[in-house]
């Protein structure tokens, strides 16, 4: 699809932005599905004073996004209208502070903030080794592995909401649940403080092994993939429901159920968005219809179809016709 130029706009009324402005830049470049259209305008604020001062400027009533590194995000192929903003360098900083605690920003991997952890001998966050996101996407949906949570570390969190205010929010008033947080949609995380316990080093180290082996041996994280597709029903595993439901393999175009995990779909064929995400609808109906249960999406769908075409449950009815 192809949209109007609002980069140029923008940018003559933010004389003052830092950041960097991209018109229609194609987003399955930096997704991990590697599917899906342009954004209209890719905007990388310099810091979050910078960021601030953007959503301070634009219009109140145009579309903003927030991606991290695209690993739990699936586009669709008629791109995405408004602006997708993604938080970059400025929001990369770690540091260790006082009372065993970390500090870092919305940008930093899941892995590195395991490993800065790790190097400052703090336990209770090897579990992020596992998680294949950054912080900003970890405290929006209070991502977790292998036991623990988000919420078992945060102690506070930074945002901006969409007038560009910021605010400073504790753990309960993050409201978080299973693959959920209660902070409003819009706000953008910027920062996180984790609270750790102290520990050994070769001690950590050798968990976050143990974690990333397992990975290795049962996630298929060599393919392009988005991790996990939905969320575990409460007293249930998605996977073992799929796999109940004879899905484990089961192929739409260039897409696939991955037969190592049967909750990661996989881009093994040059899949289009619409394909994965018509798997991913005809894996849900195959549930509902030998199990009774609706399974959840776990992965963000974001952005427009084609021109003409279905999302969502549509395209699993479409494939049954």
């Amino acid at each position: 699809m192809s949209f109007p130029d609002l980069a140029t706009e923008l940018a003559a009324a933010l004389p003052d932005l830092r950041g960097r402005l991209v018109a229609s830049q194609a987003l399955a470049d930096i997704t991990w599905f590697r599917v899906g259209g342009p954004a209209q305008v890719l905007f990388t604020p310099a810091d979050p004073a910078d960021l601030a001062y953007f959503l301070r400027g634009i219009p109140a009533d145009l579309p903003v996004f927030v991606i991290g590194l695209g690993s739990n995000l699936l586009v669709r192929d008629g791109g995405v209208p408004g602006i997708v903003i993604r938080l970059g360098r400025g929001f990369s900083d770690i540091a260790v502070e006082p009372r065993h605690r970390l500090r870092a920003g919305a940008a930093v991997p899941d892995t590195k903030l395991a490993r800065a952890a790790a190097d400052a001998a703090l336990s209770g966050l090897a579990f992020y080794r596992g998680i294949p996101g950054a912080v900003g996407g970890a405290l929006r949906m209070n991502a977790g592995a292998h036991g623990r949570e988000t919420k078992d570390v945060l102690v506070q969190a930074h945002a901006v909401d969409r007038q560009g205010n910021t605010h400073v929010l504790a753990l309960e008033d993050m409201n978080f649940s299973y693959r959920h947080c209660g902070a409003p949609p819009d706000w953008i995380f910027t920062e996180a403080l984790y609270q750790g316990t102290p520990g050994d080093k070769a001690e950590i180290l050798k968990e976050m092994g143990e974690v990333a082996d397992y990975r290795e041996a049962n996630q298929p994280i060599k393919e392009r993939t988005g991790g996990s597709t939905f969320k575990n029903p409460p007293g249930s595993s998605a996977w073992k429901l799929i796999d109940a439901a004879g899905c484990r393999g089961l192929r739409v175009g260039g897409a696939k159920v991955s037969e190592m995990h049967c909750n990661f779909l996989i881009n093994d064929r040059n899949a289009s968005g619409e394909d994965i995400e018509r798997l991913g609808e005809t894996v849900r109906a195959r549930v509902k219809a030998t199990s009774g249960i609706a399974l959840q999406w776990e992965i963000i769908r974001l952005g427009l179809p084609v021109e003409g075409r279905p999302t969502g449950e549509a395209l699993a009815e479409a494939l049954t016709q």
